[in-house]
């Protein structure tokens, strides 16, 4: 198993994933760093005219990895043959990217994607964009979000036209300074051909066996972390309205207060939460799972344990809603110990019936490296998802269980499968 650490592309390592109970479970886990920020995903002409493949540097590095497990990882006992790559967020973005890769053919027989949706498989979610796109502020693609290459050479002191000299001699510092977050891979027509969702939308993607999901709580974690955590809760309606202006593209802003009215909410920051969670990470998850299922066998779960530590009150009565099961809440259920918040272990310890269902995703996980197949016996099933019955797995202590509501309980098809 071949884990992709996630950060938003622009942070992150392999140090916090203590692979122990997997490998105890029967896998070798091989785990990697590679660029991240501008060093591993900057689109900018004069860099780009070297004649070297462009932009997506990070991504180029987690296929030399690969690469490497191939050539060496028998002789830790492993098979090349049987190798399942597996990110969280940024990470299970950069598992959706390398089964579009053509460039990573015949490098793994499965992967597991855990919340690495919230980049595209919507309409209004189009950061993924080509390479000259990325480059030139003069491209019909210019998002306040992600700035062109041509910006960040402005804003280094590179000018117009920046040279490749001049921007290899700024300081690392200088760079990570300017990043937003997240930042996102580019479409350069060799490691990416096409966007994402339009190469598992064609069937042009490397077609292994799958897992791909969510948390049922997804962005409640930013927001704590950007409202209540930073000082200023969301508390009335007018805050509320100024949070979902500056989050959502300015045509769907209104159908968002509408359909999550401030109203229906114990405050701005819950409100917020689902909306975001559904927008961003839901939805868009569930797209994918119908475009890869076409075409592939593909598992789609949620894991939905709303007490997952650490709890509402060890933050000291800061949060006005509850993270329930938070992005990032179910790493603690694949590796010993991993907080993404800093709390001593006290805070974090899993009840018996979490450990139950730590377990069980455990088995799931490896079952799948080992076999391409979730299902272990003695363990709840695991239908495969399909556009007709829309299943996906529960992951609720102590027993996951399959269900058939998600579009519902996420307004899928209330509003953002419907968006006019």
């Amino acid at each position: 198993m071949f884990w992709i650490h996630g950060g938003g592309l622009i942070s992150g390592s392999s140090t916090p994933y203590n692979p122990q109970w997997l490998v105890k479970d029967g896998v070798i886990v091989v785990s990697i760093n590679y660029r991240i920020g501008y060093l591993g995903f900057f689109a900018q002409t004069a860099i780009d005219a070297e004649g070297h493949e462009a932009g997506n540097y990070g991504l180029m590095d987690q296929q030399f990895a690969l690469q490497w497990v191939q050539n060496n990882i028998a002789a830790f006992g492993g098979d090349p043959t049987h190798v399942t790559i597996f990110g969280q967020s940024a990470g299970g973005q950069s598992v959706y990217a390398q089964l579009a890769s053509p460039t990573a053919a015949g490098m793994f027989s499965g992967a597991i994607a855990e919340s690495g949706s919230y980049e595209e498989f919507q309409p209004y979610l189009q950061y993924i964009v080509p390479l000259p796109d990325g480059e030139s502020n003069s491209a019909p693609y210019n998002s306040p979000s992600v700035p062109t290459g041509e910006t960040i050479a402005a804003a280094v002191g590179c000018g117009d036209p920046a040279t490749a000299a001049c921007l290899r001699a700024v300081p690392p510092a200088s760079l990570v300074a300017l990043q937003p977050f997240p930042i996102f891979p580019f479409v350069d027509g060799v490691l990416l051909t096409n966007t994402i969702a339009g190469a598992f939308a064609s069937g042009q993607f490397n077609q292994v066996p799958v897992i791909s999901g969510t948390n049922v709580d997804e962005y409640r974690l930013f927001v704590a972390e950007s409202f209540d955590l930073a000082g200023h809760p969301i508390q009335t309606s007018g805050e509320y309205t100024a949070a979902v202006d500056a989050l959502f593209p300015a045509a769907l802003a209104p159908y968002v207060l509408s359909v999550y009215a401030y109203s229906n909410y114990l405050d701005g920051g819950e409100a917020l939460g689902y909306a975001t969670t559904d927008g961003a990470f839901s939805c868009p998850a569930r797209n994918a799972d119908q475009l890869l299922s076409a075409y592939t066998p593909t598992y789609a779960y949620e894991f939905a344990d709303e007490n997952a530590p650490p709890a509402q009150a060890d933050f000291g009565g800061l949060l006005t809603f509850p993270l329930g099961a938070y992005h990032t809440a179910e790493l603690q259920f694949l590796f010993p110990s991993f907080d993404v918040f800093g709390f001593p272990s006290a805070y974090t310890t899993l009840s018996n019936q979490e450990m139950i269902l730590s377990k069980t995703m455990r088995l799931y996980w490896t079952q799948f490296a080992k076999t391409g197949n979730p299902n272990v016996v003695g363990k709840p099933a695991w239908p495969a998802y399909n556009a007709t019955s829309d299943l996906f797995q529960s992951l609720v202590p102590p027993s996951p269980v399959a269900i058939s509501s998600f579009k519902y309980e996420h307004l899928c098809s209330v509003l953002w499968d419907v968006i006019p």
